[in-house]
């Protein structure tokens, strides 16, 4: 078991916006230590997401056509949002809606590991915030596939570990202005 009063994020990375007319997207890379079939697991097994992920999922997300209720943790009313995967790849794309989110993962194997990239459509004021939560996410993603896992930080949870700090970090490099 990895330890939680250790774990501090790392400096805002790997992230940049784009921006199409009125649409912002986020997109996030991380490059992981471990294989693409390994980190492929980590996105689609229900059993592995819980480990990570801002949300729960009732079903695999590894096949196309599947339709799964996916939960969000830590919401102050649980959201929950039917999805239906549109592409599953094993192991190097998935695609799938959260909610009104686009979610678009592609892994490339790097060396012995993975490069992960994720994209997302999100609001323009939300996102420095999601790109923080997101981050710590692949912290969390990434001490789980060594073997120390920390267990999930989302929601309120995140704010005892350098969310605000990361939020400001990423703003800056978007440049945003944080309320």
């Amino acid at each position: 078991m990895g330890d939680l009063q250790q774990y501090t994020p790392g400096p805002a990375n790997l992230a940049r916006v784009q921006k199409d007319g009125e649409k912002w997207t986020l997109i996030l890379v991380r490059e992981l230590r471990h294989s693409p079939e390994k980190v492929w697991q980590a996105l689609t097994d229900p059993a592995h997401l819980r480990e990570w992920a801002p949300f729960e999922a009732d079903g695999s997300l590894g096949t196309v056509g599947a339709t799964v209720k996916l939960t969000t943790v830590a919401a102050p009313t649980p959201q929950v949002s039917e999805t239906t995967v549109t592409r599953a790849e094993a192991p190097k794309a998935l695609e799938y809606n959260w909610g009104d989110h686009d979610m678009r993962w592609e892994l490339e194997a790097l060396g012995g590991g993975t490069r992960l990239t994720l994209w997302t459509n999100i609001g323009h004021r939300f996102i420095a915030m999601g790109a923080a939560g997101w981050h710590i996410c692949f912290d969390v993603l990434d001490h789980f596939l060594s073997g120390t896992p920390i267990g999930r930080i989302v929601g309120g949870e995140a704010m005892k570990f350098g969310w605000q700090r990361l939020n400001a970090e990423y703003a800056k490099q978007f440049g945003i202005e944080t309320k």
